[in-house]
C-alpha cells in the first residue's frame, strides 16, 4: 500500500476520522496499532521483527537510566551495535554467502532502514541529554513504526516528535487545508512528474546499447529528476499525513538542485538523512580523540561519511562507486576551499552561480547513473546491469551516435 494509492488514501482518512476524537490517553494507542496494521498489510511475516526492535530499543532506552544511568554507556553500545547488526544482517545477507544460506529468501523487513537510525539517534540523543527516556513502549514504537516514515523517511528525531505524539490533537480545519495542498503537491510530484518520467528511464537504461547519444544523457538527466520527485513526493505526502494527524514532520527536500556546491547540496537533499549523517556520524569521527594521533583530518571524516552512504544505499558494486563520487565531490570541494578559501559571503555574479548549479548538477546526473544500476539490480528487475554497464553507459553519452535524426525517432518511440 504506497503512500500514493487510493488504498493510503482510505487508509489515511479512517484513521484521521477515528484518532482525531479518540481522548488523549488512546490516541498513541490507536496510531500504533494502525501503523502495525499498515506494516502487516506490505509484509505480515515482519511484523513480529519489528515489534521486536521496538521492543529491543525501548528496553536499552531504560537501561539508560537504570540505578541512576550507571550503566549508561554499556546499554548504549548494546542498542547501537545490536541495531547495526540486525541492519547488517537483513541488509547484507548476501554477502555472508552461504553461511546463512538458509534465511537468503527471507525478505528484509519494511523500513528497517530508517526505523535502525531513528532508534540509534534516540539512544545517542537520550545518552547526551538531548532529549528524555522515553518510559512508554507505546509511544516509542509509534515513534519507530509510525505509518507514514515507516518506509521512506523523514528521519525524525525523538526530541522533535515524541512530545508531539504525548499531546492532544483535534480536528483543525487551517491545518488539515495545509495538509491537503501538501497531499497533493506530493501526489503530482509522484504520479504525474516520477512515474511518467520513470516509463522512459525504465525503457532506454536496460537496453542502453540500442540508443544514441543524446538519448542516453536526456535519460540520465530525467533518472535525476525521477529520483528527485518520487522521493519528495513521498516526504509531501508523508509530512501532509502528520499535518492531518496533528504532527509536524521534518522537511526532506528544499530545492537541492540550487546548490552550487556539493555541501550546499546534501544540505538540502534527503535532509534528515543527511543530518543524521552529520550528527551521529562526522561528527563523532571528527572529534574523536586518538591520542598521539590526534584527531582524524576532515577530508577523511567527510571521505568515510559518503563512503559509508553509498555501501547503507546498498552492497552493491554501483552503490559503493556512487558513494565514493559523492566522497571525491565533497573531499574535493573541502581542498579547493582549503587552497582558494571559501566563498565570500557577498555572493559572486548571478551567470557564475548558475555556472556553479550546472556543474553540480552535471556531476551528481553522472553519479545518479551508477545509483541506478544498482537500484535496477537492488530491486530484482528483469534487467541484468553490472557496474561495467554504467561505466559503458558514460562512454557511449561522449562516444555514440549524435545524430538529430536517429534522436528524434528515439524520443517518437520511447514517448
Amino acid at each position: 500500500m504506497g503512500l500514493q494509492s487510493l488504498q493510503y488514501c482510505a487508509f489515511l482518512v479512517v484513521v484521521a476520522a477515528v484518532y482525531l476524537h479518540l481522548p488523549v490517553r488512546m490516541q498513541p494507542v490507536f496510531l500504533l496499532g494502525a501503523s502495525w496494521v499498515f506494516y502487516a498489510l506490505a509484509m505480515p511475516a515482519m511484523l513480529p521483527v519489528t515489534i521486536a526492535l521496538a521492543v529491543f530499543t525501548y528496553l536499552c532506552g531504560r537501561g539508560l537510566a537504570w540505578r541512576g544511568g550507571a550503566h549508561k554507556t554499556a546499554f548504549l553500545r548494546l542498542g547501537v551495535i545490536g541495531m547495526l547488526g540486525i541492519l547488517a544482517f537483513f541488509k547484507y545477507n548476501g554477502l555472508l554467502g552461504g553461511v546463512l544460506h538458509g534465511w537468503r529468501a527471507v525478505a528484509m523487513p519494511l523500513g528497517i532502514s530508517f526505523t535502525s537510525f531513528a532508534a540509534i539517534a534516540y539512544l545517542i540523543d537520550a545518552t547526551r541529554g538531548d532529549c528524555e527516556v522515553e518510559t512508554s513502549f507505546i509511544r516509542l514504537a509509534l515513534f519507530l513504526n509510525f505509518f507514514a516514515t515507516v518506509t521512506q523517511g523523514p528521519i525524525c528525531r525523538a526530541g522533535a516528535l515524541l512530545p508531539q505524539l504525548s499531546a492532544e490533537h483535534r480536528f483543525d480545519a487551517a491545518r488539515t487545508v495545509r495538509a491537503l495542498r501538501l497531499y497533493a503537491l506530493g501526489l503530482f510530484k509522484y504520479i504525474a512528474v516520477a512515474d511518467v518520467l520513470n516509463m522512459v528511464v525504465d525503457t532506454v537504461f536496460p537496453h542502453y546499447t540500442d540508443y544514441s547519444a543524446p538519448t542516453l544523457i536526456l535519460t540520465a538527466v530525467m533518472y535525476t529528476f525521477y529520483l528527485y520527485f518520487s522521493f519528495s513526493g513521498y516526504s509531501e505526502i508523508s509530512r501532509a499525513t502528520g499535518l492531518v494527524l496533528g504532527l509536524d514532520l521534518p522537511e526532506n527536500f528544499k530545492t537541492p538542485f540550487y546548490a552550487t556546491n556539493f555541501s550546499g547540496f546534501w544540505s538540502r537533499w534527503h535532509i534528515s538523512f543527511s543530518s543524521w549523517l552529520q550528527d551521529y556520524l562526522f561528527m563523532p569521527l571528527a572529534w574523536a580523540d586518538l591520542g598521539r594521533f590526534g584527531r582524524l583530518p576532515t577530508e577523511l571524516c567527510v571521505f568515510c561519511v559518503f563512503f559509508a552512504s553509498g555501501f547503507w544505499h546498498g552492497s552493491t558494486a554501483p552503490f559503493i562507486i556512487w558513494g565514493l563520487l559523492q566522497a571525491v565531490y565533497r573531499v574535493g570541494e573541502e581542498l579547493l576551499h582549503r587552497r582558494f578559501g571559501k566563498p565570500k559571503k557577498r555572493g559572486p555574479p548571478a551567470r557564475v552561480l548558475w555556472g556553479k548549479r550546472v556543474v553540480v548538477f552535471v556531476l551528481w546526473t553522472i553519479s545518479m547513473v551508477f545509483f541506478r544500476v544498482g537500484s535496477g539490480n537492488l530491486s530484482g528487475m528483469a534487467e541484468n546491469l553490472g557496474v561495467g554497464d554504467a561505466f559503458a553507459y558514460l562512454g557511449r553519452c561522449l562516444m555514440n551516435s549524435w545524430s538529430p535524426a536517429r534522436f528524434a525517432g528515439e524520443l517518437y518511440s520511447t514517448a
